[in-house]
């Protein structure tokens, strides 16, 4: 037995899980092991130095599986921009036909995506947001709640709200993102109205997610606990595992004439980055979710597919069936 949805109709998927994207970690090995797995594993554009550099990525994927994957392109306000248009430009040239965007104004992205008949998927964090990309033509939404690792926005809502919400508001197809890493996280969303689920945290603790095997070791360490919230004086909001880094970014935003600048050098990227090449989790910022606290093995992608499938089904077909009275 399997799970058909919109989703999987939709994006061509045996299973209804995206591994969305993730800077450093969104890579071939990341994204083919996923799509091997029937899942829809996707490509960080940005974790790519350049477009070229992408388009390298995504003909070295392509030999690593004829399976779908997407490109994720994430789109944020830089003092010096990536060349978003030309990275959108490779992916188009290369025919990948599955697009997860996020951030700010996407519109003109999503223009170009659906003119190359690409589905585009857009990651949201309220309701509002996902009317607008909605009225833009996007295909589907995924719906960010609080506990997602990253950016959940200033509104601090929950996934049950957002889903549930979602399920009344939105004409199109949604999933759900934020919390997700087991059986019982699939079979939830699905009955909030969602078409499957979208995983970040819960990927990088697999074989082969390309980073430090300390790092997994640690994520399997932690628990719900283990995350905080930094970047709130700057409106731009974001979920960290929290390490001692994290705890001195915190402390320093106490201060209520503090300036980003204040805290640039121990948020800086490069320092994340060599968190997943050197194993040491103290070392930088590095983005997790509270599905910390459901994280207890670190399995192999087609493993942890399979295993929110049939438990999913298990809990659908046996559990809540069992509890419909004729």
């Amino acid at each position: 037995m399997v799970l058909v949805t919109k989703l999987t109709k939709l994006v061509g998927i045996r299973h209804p899980i995206i591994q969305g994207g993730m800077q450093h970690i969104g890579t071939a090995e990341m994204a083919s092991a996923v799509s091997n797995a029937g899942a829809l594993g996707i490509l960080t554009a940005l974790t790519q130095p350049t477009p070229e550099d992408l388009r390298k990525e995504i003909r070295r994927c392509r030999t690593m599986t004829n399976k779908p994957f997407g490109v994720n392109i994430t789109l944020l306000p830089a003092i010096n921009l990536p060349p978003y248009k030309e990275y959108a430009k490779v992916i188009i040239e290369e025919g990948i036909k599955v697009v997860e965007t996020a951030g700010n104004n996407p519109g003109e992205f999503i223009k170009m995506f659906k003119q190359a008949d690409i589905v585009t998927i857009h990651k949201c964090v309220a309701i509002r947001h996902a009317m607008s990309a909605q009225k833009m033509g996007v295909d589907c939404i995924s719906m960010d709640g609080f506990e997602c690792a990253g950016h959940p926005g200033e509104d601090d809502v929950g996934g049950l709200i957002l889903l549930a919400k979602s399920a009344r508001a939105l004409g199109i197809p949604f999933v759900a993102s934020g919390g997700i890493g087991d059986g019982r996280g699939l079979a939830a969303a699905l009955a909030l109205g969602a078409e499957g689920v979208n995983m970040g945290t819960r990927f990088m603790c697999t074989k082969e997610a390309p980073i430090h095997e300390d790092i997994k070791k640690r994520i399997v360490e932690a628990d719900e606990r283990s995350t905080t919230l930094v970047y709130r004086p700057f409106k731009n909001t974001a979920r960290i595992f929290k390490n001692q880094v994290a705890v001195e970014v915190n402390e320093k935003e106490k201060n209520a004439d503090i300036e980003f600048k204040d805290i640039a050098e121990l948020v800086a990227g490069v320092r994340g980055k060599k968190v997943y090449t050197t194993g040491d989790p103290e070392y930088g910022v590095w983005a997790a979710g509270q599905v910390l606290g459901i994280i207890d093995d670190i399995p192999s992608c087609e493993e942890l597919v399979h295993r929110m499938v049939n438990d999913a089904e298990h809990i659908i077909t046996d559990r809540l069936m069992g509890m419909v009275s004729k």
